[in-house]
């Protein structure tokens, strides 16, 4: 992600000696995103991703790194958070809470294939059977309470024609519940540029700081209106198709979510354009930082309202023979 805090060589020397993964060898700061300072770091005894968590409090941060060891540790390809000498996988450096995690090898995907949306469409799905028995907990943290707060605060910034579609769009989701559909840990962000693919295999899904405990059928949404869509924000229907039916085949849906997921679409949307907006009427401080257009998540808000029920009746008419 972004780098608000620097980290010169001396003190990641330091702070090194605490693991027991050899000594330093380089470092540089990774400029992408908007939410914690990360760096790649590379030593004697191999590669890691170094994170600074900039607006999580050292309390909730264990959510994370469990969830990222139980995950990797029944097969779900994910960095393998370092324990220090201690046995600890949170510590802390410059002030802020800190992780070290395994590097995972390839490269994330800027135009994916259907192979490869139905390659992260079995994996979710998979994740999402795991991370089920998962004993820990955390609320969601970007919900329809924290869309509605930031939506006052738009409200001394934003344009007429964005306050009117965000607050309609709020009072659509007021009405409508998650009561009853299957839930776990989630994702939560899982963009394109949070898998990693190595010669078309997917090798890794990284970044799970946004994760918390939620409706898995919203964590989909989230992962398709990022996989299934061009850079205007329109559906293409050959991804789209690949990665519902990947997921699908490893976790079929119950009949609450092909009801609910239309509005699920639209409320995963809403959370990406709300906090784009956000970032850009409101902006933090980084030293290298770059703030994501909003305009793509209005887009597809716009067209999943526009589309109505027919993303359900998909969802109906494929999944798998059995189940229907």
């Amino acid at each position: 992600m972004s780098v608000f805090t620097k980290v010169d060589s001396q003190q990641l020397t330091t702070f090194l000696t605490r693991f027991d993964c050899g000594e330093l060898v380089e470092h540089r700061g990774i400029a992408a995103g908007i939410e914690n300072t990360n760096y790649f770091v590379t030593t004697t005894g191999g590669r890691y991703v170094l994170t600074l968590f900039e607006n999580h409090g050292a309390d909730e941060l264990p959510f994370f790194l469990d969830l990222m060891a139980y995950l990797a540790e029944h097969d779900i390809p994910t960095a393998h958070p370092v324990p220090t000498r201690d046995g600890a996988y949170l510590t802390e450096l410059n002030g802020k809470p800190a992780a070290l995690v395994q590097r995972l090898t390839g490269a994330s995907l800027d135009h994916p294939d259907p192979a490869a949306c139905a390659e992260i469409g079995r994996t979710l799905a998979r994740f999402h059977r795991v991370s089920a028995d998962f004993p820990e907990y955390r609320a969601p943290d970007r919900d329809l309470a924290w869309a509605q707060g930031v939506a006052r605060q738009l409200h001394s910034k934003a344009n007429d024609d964005e306050l009117a579609l965000l607050d309609d769009e709020i009072a659509y989701q007021e009405g409508q519940s998650r009561a009853g559909l299957p839930r776990g840990a989630i994702h939560a962000d899982l963009f394109r540029d949070n898998a990693l693919f190595d010669d078309g295999d997917l090798t890794g899904i990284i970044d799970l700081y946004y994760a918390c405990t939620d409706v898995f059928a919203y964590d989909l949404a989230v992962t398709l209106n990022d996989w299934c869509v061009d850079e205007q924000g329109r559906s293409r229907a050959a991804e789209r198709d690949a990665l519902l039916a990947g997921y699908l085949a490893e976790r079929p849906f119950s009949p609450a979510e092909q009801t609910a997921w239309p509005g699920l679409l639209r409320a995963a949307a809403l959370r990406f354009w709300v906090s784009r907006m956000q970032d850009q009427y409101f902006p933090r401080a980084g030293e290298m930082t770059y703030i994501k257009d909003p305009m793509p998540f209005r887009r597809i808000l716009e067209a999943h309202r526009a589309a109505g029920t027919a993303t359900g009746d998909w969802i109906e008419s494929n999944q798998p023979a059995q189940v229907r």
